[in-house]
């Protein structure tokens, strides 16, 4: 699945085009490398996004097969790391 798409279906961002705005602006990495909107996600990938006061990282841990998934289940998709 596309970054920005996981992004928005994971409830990490509001909307796609948010997403589509934070990786055309380098914030969001994958693995360490800044990733374009069309980079694909994988099970096992840490996300890092680079927010000014501190940065998030998350653990990619399910890739969902719906367009959105409830809030209430963000935990079976990523994890986030300190």
């Amino acid at each position: 699945m596309r970054i920005d798409k996981f992004l928005n279906s994971v409830n990490i961002t509001k909307r796609r085009s948010v997403a589509q705005d934070m990786l055309a602006n380098g914030v969001v990495e994958i693995n360490g490398v800044v990733a374009k909107p069309s980079k694909n996600v994988e099970v096992g990938s840490i996300i890092t996004i680079n927010y000014l006061k501190e940065p998030k990282r998350y653990e990619v841990l399910q890739i969902p097969t719906t367009k959105s998934t409830p809030k209430s289940l963000q935990h079976e998709y990523i994890k986030e790391l300190s």
